[in-house]
């Protein structure tokens, strides 16, 4: 009863990740060749390695559970949202869009969209996926080590190198607070 649900959900993630990764790698090309500079190269797998975790894990996690969650309607509301607001934030940086950390030098900091409201809004989208998915198929475990590495993956890498980055090239002066 579960099987074909997970399984639309894993084709579903999959193609947006291979479309993203597409679209990033034009999006790379086209800055690289404005001069971009790419910082956290050396972090970049750790996002591959707890992606293709998570996802292992929930798809595995879930069979074990054999149910859908009781509060399904939730859970999937929840990555819909996040859906809606990663494709705003792809939108809305255009083809400064990217999964890696891409400034061209002197370039504006984009104030439109989500980034108008929050800093780092295409995180908040991950997130949210990175719990609602998992805890559509009863995933628990699975939801709770993915949050966990992916804010310690962000919190203490990610963001801070991407400030750094911006602080540099753009001279955006960063909030530490």
């Amino acid at each position: 009863m579960v099987e074909w649900p997970i399984t639309v959900m894993a084709v579903v993630i999959v193609g947006q990740r291979l479309v993203e990764l597409l679209l990033a790698q034009s999006n790379r090309r086209w800055a690289l060749a404005r001069g971009a500079q790419e910082y956290g190269a050396r972090h970049y797998w750790l996002f591959f390695i707890l992606h293709a975790g998570w996802l292992a894990g929930w798809i595995t996690e879930g069979r074990a559970a054999g149910a859908i969650s009781a509060v399904w309607p939730v859970w999937l509301g929840l990555f819909i949202c996040a859906q809606l607001l990663r494709y705003w934030c792809i939108i809305s940086l255009g083809r400064c869009w990217n999964t890696r950390i891409l400034v061209i030098p002197g370039q504006q900091y984009v104030q439109r969209g989500p980034y108008r409201l929050i800093r780092h809004p295409n995180y908040l989208a991950v997130a949210t996926e990175l719990v609602a998915v998992p805890l559509l198929f009863g995933a628990v475990k699975t939801a709770a080590i993915a949050t966990v590495c992916n804010a310690a993956l962000l919190l203490f890498i990610r963001i801070p190198e991407e400030e750094r980055a911006l602080e540099r090239l753009c001279g955006l002066e960063v909030d530490r607070h």
